[in-house]
C-alpha cells in the first residue's frame, strides 16, 4: 500500500486514525498495540506472506537485544550474540535482495546456466533490516536499554509511516516516545499539512514530471538527440527528489500527526555546493546510519591517508548495493566515493576558494551524470546514454521531437526546478511569520487546494510509481 493512494488516504488513514484517538492518551500501550496491527496490516497489504518474515525480524531482534544485555550484566561484553544478530540480519537480507544478482554474476563469469527462482524483493526490507541492526548495535554499546517490551520494540521496527521508505530511524530517538509522546490539535494540524505538501511533491510533481523521463527513454534513436538525453537525465533528478523527498515529507507528517517526531531526511540537495554538501542533505538518515555505524568503526578519517581512501571505497561500494543489486548501482557507489576522495585529497581547497554558482553548477553537474547510472538497467546502457549526453552518440545535436518536448514540458521543469530550491520555502516562512486571521485562512485553503489537486490525479492518473519502493 502506498501513501499516494485512494486506499489509503481515504480508508485506511482514517480509520485507524479515528481508532487510534478514541482511544485515551492514558491508555497508550493499547494505542501502541492498534497502530502495530494496523502496521502488519498496512505491510502485508500487496505480499501478505512477507509479514511473516517481518514478524520474523521483529521477534528475532527483540530477543537478541535482551541476549546481548544479559550476556553484558554476568560480565560478558555481548559480541557474540552481536555478531550473530548481524550476520542473521545481513543474510536474511542478503537472499532475499542479493541472491538473484549473486547467481547472475557466477552465471556470467563462469559461463554457466545455473537456474533458479527469482524472488520479489520484500517491501521495506533494507530499511527495517538497518533499524534493526543499529538497534541491537545500540544495545551492545550501552547508548539505549534493550527494550523488555516485545510490543514497543515491534512497533519501533514496524511503525507504518517510516515502514517501507524511512526515513531510517534508530531507536535511540523514539525509545521515549514509545512511552510517553504528546497528540496535540496544533502537532496533528502541522502533520497533516507536512503529509499534504508531500502528497503534493509525490502526485503534482514527480509523477507529471516522471511521465516525461519515462517517455524520453522509450524514443527511438531517430527521435532521440543530445538536447533530449539532457531533458531526460533532468527530469529524472527531479522526479526522484520529488518522489523520495515527498514520501519522506508524508512519513515525517503521519509520525506528527500520531504524536513521533521523526528525522529529516532531505535538506535541499540541488542546492549544494560540492559532493560532500550533497551527502549531508540527501537521504540523511541513511548517510548517517553508514557513518555512524561503518564509516567510523572502520576508522573514519582518523586513519592513515591510504586506509581513509579504502574505508570511503568500502562504505560507498556498499552504499551503492544497498540501492540495488546489480552493476550499476555499485558503479553509481564508487562513482561518489571516488568523487569524495577527490574533493579530500585533490581539489578541495581550490573548490571552497571559487565562486558560490560555479561550485553548484559543480555539484549539480556531477549529481544529475549520477542519476544516470541510477536510472538505467545496466552499464552499458549507462554508458551509452551519458555517451548521448555529450554528442558521441550517432543521435542528432537537436531535431524536431526535441523542439515539442521543450514547448511542451519546459513550464513544468521550471517549476520543478524553482520548487527544488530553498527559494519558496524561505517564502512561504516570510509570509507565515505575518499571516494573521484571513491570511491564515487563505493558507489553508492553499493546502486543501493541493490536496484536492493531488486526489484529482491518483483518480485520474494511472502513473504513480515510487521510485525507492523496490529498495
Amino acid at each position: 500500500m502506498l501513501f499516494s493512494s485512494i486506499t489509503f488516504i481515504f480508508y485506511f488513514l482514517p480509520i485507524t486514525l479515528l481508532i487510534y484517538f478514541l482511544i485515551p492518551k492514558r491508555f497508550l500501550q493499547a494505542r501502541n498495540v492498534l497502530l502495530l496491527i494496523a502496521s502488519l496490516i498496512f505491510y502485508s497489504w500487496g505480499e501478505p506472506v512477507y509479514v511473516f518474515l517481518m514478524i520474523y525480524c521483529m521477534f528475532f531482534n527483540y530477543f537478541m537485544g535482551i541476549q546481548v544485555k544479559k550476556e553484558q550484566t554476568k560480565g560478558g561484553t555481548g559480541k557474540r550474540n552481536l555478531v550473530f544478530a548481524i550476520v542473521v540480519n545481513l543474510l536474511i537480507l542478503g537472499f532475499f535482495k542479493y541472491f538473484g544478482f549473486l547467481m547472475d554474476t557466477v552465471n556470467g563469469v563462469f559461463g554457466l546456466d545455473i537456474q533458479y527462482t527469482t524472488l520479489s524483493l520484500p517491501v521495506g526490507i533494507s530499511f527495517y533490516t538497518f533499524q534493526a541492526m543499529s538497534y541491537i548495535i545500540d544495545v551492545y554499546r550501552g547508548t539505549v536499554k534493550a527494550q523488555p517490551n516485545v510490543i514497543k520494540f515491534s512497533l519501533y521496527l514496524a511503525l507504518f509511516p517510516q515502514l517501507i521508505a524511512g526515513p531510517i530511524v534508530k531507536y535511540r530517538d523514539v525509545e521515549i516516545q514509545l512511552t510517553q509522546r504528546s497528540c496535540s490539535l496544533e502537532k496533528f494540524g502541522q502533520g497533516a499539512s507536512r503529509f499534504i505538501m508531500g502528497l503534493g511533491k509525490k502526485v503534482i510533481l514527480a509523477n507529471n514530471i516522471g511521465e516525461l523521463h519515462t517517455t524520453i527513454l522509450t524514443l527511438s534513436s531517430d527521435e532521440k538527440s543530445v538536447i533530449i538525453s539532457w531533458i531526460g537525465a533532468i527530469a529524472y533528478m527531479l522526479q526522484i527528489y520529488f518522489d523520495f523527498s515527498g514520501y519522506s515529507d508524508m512519513a515525517i507528517g503521519l509520525g506528527k500527526m500520531l504524536g513521533f517526531d521523526f528525522m529529516e531526511n532531505f535538506n535541499y540537495p540541488y542546492a549544494s555546493v560540492s559532493i560532500t554538501d550533497f551527502w549531508r542533505r540527501w537521504h540523511i538518515s541513511l548517510s548517517t546510519w553508514f557513518k555512524e555505524y561503518l564509516y567510523i568503526p572502520l576508522g573514519g578519517n582518523r586513519v592513515a591517508p591510504m586506509r581513509h581512501v579504502l574505508n570511503l571505497l568500502i562504505v560507498w561500494t556498499l552504499t551503492g548495493l544497498w540501492h540495488g543489486a546489480s552493476w550499476n548501482f555499485v558503479a553509481w557507489g564508487l562513482y561518489y566515493g571516488i568523487l569524495l576522495i577527490l574533493e579530500k585529497y585533490i581539489y578541495g581547497r581550490f573548490l571552497e576558494r571559487s565562486p558560490a554558482a560555479l561550485r553548484r553548477v559543480y555539484a549539480l553537474l556531477l549529481v544529475l551524470i549520477g542519476w544516470v547510472f541510477f536510472f538505467s538497467s545496466s552499464l552499458s546502457s549507462a554508458g551509452s546514454y551519458i555517451s548521448d549526453m555529450f554528442g558521441f552518440g550517432n543521435i542528432a545535436f537537436i531535431n524536431e521531437e526535441t523542439l515539442y518536448i521543450l514547448r511542451t514540458n519546459i513550464l513544468m521543469l521550471l517549476i520543478g526546478g524553482i520548487c527544488a530550491t530553498p527559494a519558496i520555502r524561505k517564502h512561504l516562512e516570510a509570509m507565515g511569520k505575518n499571516l494573521r486571521g484571513t491570511g491564515q485562512i487563505l493558507a489553508m485553503l492553499g493546502v486543501l487546494a493541493i490536496f484536492g489537486i493531488s486526489v484529482a490525479y491518483l483518480v485520474y492518473s494511472s502513473y504513480n510509481p515510487f521510485l525507492y519502493f523496490r529498495f
